[in-house]
């Protein structure tokens, strides 16, 4: 029994200090990579306090000190992924489907070693999404998607062999696209303008930064200057904006946080849940990393993650109605001072601006065709 105490005292002491590490501004991968378990570290933190509870000695000053360090970090990591639990309020509005123009999109990191295109056709055929995303895609993918071409003759193309390929899929005809390799030579994100059934024309933009870890980035410098950069455009828009993608960051760590804040962007899942990605073979290791973000343009009409392909995420679909009016009042998060230098800093220390991201509005043309 005594063992047991010791053991579990000190996987307090390092749970402490893995709960306090991202506090630190610390861009290196082994510090940014504690954003993303905070589900399954408040999972531990409870495990930790019943067995607490159990074995140690009532009121003794360890075992108070024990206690409260538990209680404290689960209540901090619960704190941090609370907006995306059903405890929170949402913060895209429902929309019923019907009466208004709309844009269906499909998200989904493929990987590039995953044989099973004909799963992830068959769930195309089967949602009929307007815009579909892939990554990961090399000259196999891109071989292996060609039954598409006739039902989405628009397309934007970067096979590539380095995890980083990129293919978007259209139905909808799309303007002024462009392919940019913002901080990385071989690291494509894709920016366009996307027209409706009805006319009405809205900018997207599609990322996959590399994330931080031992085999891709040592730090998370580039992938967090090239979301704060396309943030900052996604600010400027007089179109209604999507950004989508595998951004290779949980939606709830700092730097998310400060993307949404620095954009004005809308995140459907808060209120709504995690909608889990990625890895899609362990369940307990699952955090989401494929995101949808918008501007207060939309509505939400339909998100879900969708079922098994073959890779190590899953895709997600999200159906969002462009309701300008009805969407006027939803609330983005709020920006200070601080947040505005931290996200100067992060563009400065990637060495990419704002000014680098194609912003899909050459004509500058009203956003709504009137």
């Amino acid at each position: 029994m005594e063992a047991l105490r010791i053991t579990v005292c000190a996987l307090t002491v390092i749970m402490t200090f893995l709960t306090l590490l991202p506090l630190s501004k610390n861009q290196r991968w082994w510090v940014r990579v504690w954003d993303f378990p905070r589900l399954q570290m408040a999972s531990l933190c409870l495990l930790f306090l019943l067995t607490e509870l159990f074995i140690l000695p009532f009121g003794g000053p360890i075992a108070t000190i024990t206690v409260v360090l538990t209680v404290a970090c689960m209540l901090y990591q619960s704190w941090w992924i609370l907006p995306y639990t059903r405890l929170y309020p949402f913060q895209v509005k429902k929309t019923p489907p019907n009466g208004h123009s709309r844009i269906k999109i499909i998200n989904s990191n493929v990987l590039t070693t995953n044989r099973k295109a004909d799963k992830l056709l068959s769930l195309i055929q089967k949602n009929k999404p307007d815009i579909v995303v892939l990554l990961e895609t090399d000259q196999w993918w891109e071989d292996q998607m060609s039954p598409l071409e006739p039902d989405y003759p628009h397309s934007l193309r970067c096979p590539l062999d380095n995890l980083y390929g990129m293919h978007v899929y259209s139905r909808l005809p799309l303007h002024d696209a462009q392919i940019q390799f913002l901080v990385a030579d071989d690291i494509p994100s894709m920016h366009f303008r996307a027209e409706l059934a009805s006319g009405e024309q809205v900018v997207m933009h599609c990322l996959h930064p590399m994330p931080p870890s031992p085999t891709e980035a040592d730090e998370s410098t580039d992938r967090d200057g090239e979301l704060i950069a396309v943030g900052h455009t996604a600010a400027k828009a007089t179109y209604p904006t999507i950004v989508t993608g595998d951004l290779n960051d949980v939606a709830w760590s700092r730097t998310t946080r400060l993307f949404m804040k620095v954009s004005g962007l809308l995140d459907p899942r808060r209120g709504r849940g995690m909608y889990n990605t990625f890895h899609a073979s362990y369940p307990f290791l699952r955090w989401p990393l494929d995101h949808v973000f918008h501007s207060k343009h939309f509505t939400l009409i339909d998100l879900h993650r969708l079922e098994f392909m073959g890779s190590d995420h899953f895709p997600i679909m999200v159906e969002l109605a462009l309701t300008p009016q009805e969407g006027n009042d939803q609330e983005s998060l709020e920006i200070d001072e601080e947040d505005i230098e931290e996200a100067q800093e992060k563009m400065d220390t990637a060495g990419v601006k704002s000014t680098d991201v194609h912003r899909a509005e050459r004509f500058n043309e009203s956003a709504f065709g009137f």
